[in-house]
């Protein structure tokens, strides 16, 4: 999988902007607030249909614009392909996939990214719903049915607590659950059981990426820990749902909340037998979620047979001169498309790493 040209028009500090990708590695120089974030942001848009610095589509026009657009030719699988999203101050963003226009719910998969950020570095000891949002996003790239699914139960937790906050305030039957619960149900295990296999093979590869940048003195287990569920759990999810719905139902009740479901649960690191998010140190930490990185990237491989695009955005000051070191002996063995910004080249070995493109108030020279 490979970016073959960007093309930005009125997106964020950039006018007008063409750029032609042929290299493995690509290094974006300069200072802060020059815009080199904003080619990062712009080729993970075109995976995801969102940016993962705004919520607002209209952010990304340039300040003095009524209207924009980023487009992505890339290849995949050696077949050459293009995205297109046009913005507007009055009209609804338009994705437009190899010349026919798709909604949002299509545009998953069509090309994968996996993006590396200093907020990453929080995964482990930030909140359960940053970890969760790790996995499905790794999860419906590889699967786009996943991520269709992990939309339908959002939407009906959604109603569900519509429903409970309604019944608290004697607006509605609490028999009225009976319609959602047992669709709740059945998105819930199919969800749950999507996670549990990707933990399984990304407990796998993570240890053997985090054996090798702790030179096999750590080992990582993860593991994927279901909110409420008793030791020795038997029987099918949709049932073990069932029960624990109708268990809690007059707690979610008076909360206005669902409280048993996917969107509870949580993903545990542990190294050597300890909790990481608990009782690891910074370095632990930060060695926890460069292997959960890499261990992405070969998820990701294994089940699209490709590698995704790597997108680095101001990570390398955040890591040591040892994990720089291993993370780039990684990309380049692997030749991995690597989209990285950095502000200061010293960062990088001394040698031939990639091309350098120094980035200043909105131009690319390199």
């Amino acid at each position: 999988m490979k970016v073959k040209k960007l093309t930005l028009h009125n997106y964020r500090n950039y006018r007008d902007l063409k750029l032609q990708f042929d290299k493995n590695i690509h290094i974006f120089l300069g200072e802060n607030a020059q815009g080199k974030t904003n080619i990062i942001e712009a080729i993970y848009y075109a995976a995801m249909g969102h940016s993962h610095r705004t919520n607002t589509d209209l952010d990304l026009i340039r300040w003095d614009e009524k209207e924009g657009f980023v487009q992505l030719d890339f290849e995949r699988l050696d077949v050459e392909n293009q995205l297109k999203f046009h913005f507007s101050q009055e009209k609804k963003k338009s994705i437009i996939y190899n010349g026919q226009t798709i909604k949002q719910k299509d545009l998953i998969g069509a090309i994968n990214v996996v993006l590396f950020s200093p907020e990453d570095l929080f995964l482990i000891k930030g909140s359960p719903a940053g970890r969760r949002r790790f996995l499905d996003i790794e999860i419906s790239q590889a699967s786009p049915a996943y991520y269709h699914e992990l939309t339908k139960y959002t939407h009906i937790v959604a109603q569900r607590n519509m429903l409970l906050k309604k019944i608290r305030e004697r607006r509605a039957k609490s028999d009225m659950l009976d319609n959602w619960d047992p669709q709740l149900e059945k998105s819930a295990a199919i969800i749950v059981h999507k996670r549990l296999d990707a933990v399984k093979k990304l407990n796998m590869l993570a240890n053997l990426m985090h054996r090798r940048i702790s030179t096999n003195r750590e080992s990582l287990e993860i593991t994927y820990e279901i909110n409420g569920i008793e030791n020795g759990m038997t029987g099918e999810f949709i049932s073990w749902y069932n029960s624990k719905l109708k268990e809690s139902r007059e707690v979610d009740i008076l909360r206005g909340s669902t409280s048993i479901g996917p969107h509870r649960d949580d993903m545990v690191l542990n190294v050597n037998q300890i909790n990481l998010r608990s009782f690891g140190s910074q370095g632990q930490q930060r060695t926890g979620v460069l292997a959960l990185k890499l261990a992405e990237l070969e998820f990701i491989k294994s089940e699209t047979g490709e590698y995704p695009v790597l997108l680095l955005d101001d990570v390398m000051s955040e890591l040591d001169a040892a994990r720089r070191e291993q993370l780039l002996l990684f990309i380049q063995k692997k030749r991995i498309q690597t989209f990285i910004t950095a502000t200061d080249q010293a960062y990088f070995p001394k040698g031939k790493v990639g091309q350098y493109h120094i980035v200043s108030a909105g131009t690319i020279v390199g």
